[in-house]
């Protein structure tokens, strides 16, 4: 197992990538409660997810399915960078928030009506709001270690 030394573009494989991806797991299943939740909360109160091309209803799994799948995606691009930048955590926040931001613009596009469209527009930042902080923080501890 290599150690990072000053110059050296090697980085220690073991317990580290294990903390970020252990921390970014927890986080996915956190992540995925708390928006499919949010989903079940905002059908409660009228929202219907009905997007007009097709006349399909997003249901509650696919809401979970979506957000687990991405924010696997996420913890991915954290071990990439952890890997192959001298900035991750930097690099992580910058990448992630520019993603997150593009996500944003399908609800706004999809015809749907007012409350779909903004409480897929919540949906979106609720699982950007527990993996961007929690794998930048991540990325910093397993830096700092080194």
């Amino acid at each position: 197992m290599w150690m990072r030394a000053r110059n050296d573009t090697r980085v220690a494989a073991g317990p580290a990538l294990s903390r970020l991806a252990g921390a970014g797991l927890i986080a996915t299943l956190a992540a995925v409660v708390a928006t499919t939740l949010a989903a079940a909360l905002a059908q409660a109160v009228g929202v219907d997810f009905e997007i007009p091309d097709g006349g399909e209803t997003i249901p509650l799994s696919g809401f979970a399915v979506m957000t687990g799948f991405f924010s696997i995606v996420g913890v991915v691009i954290a071990v990439a960078l952890r890997r192959w930048s001298t900035h991750p955590a930097q690099r992580f926040v910058w990448t992630t928030v520019s993603l997150t931001a593009l996500s944003l613009v399908a609800p706004l596009l999809s015809g749907a009506d007012v409350a779909t469209i903004t409480a897929l527009l919540v949906l979106h930042l609720i699982p950007a709001a527990v993996m961007i902080p929690t794998l930048a923080r991540s990325l910093r501890v397993v830096r700092h270690r080194m």
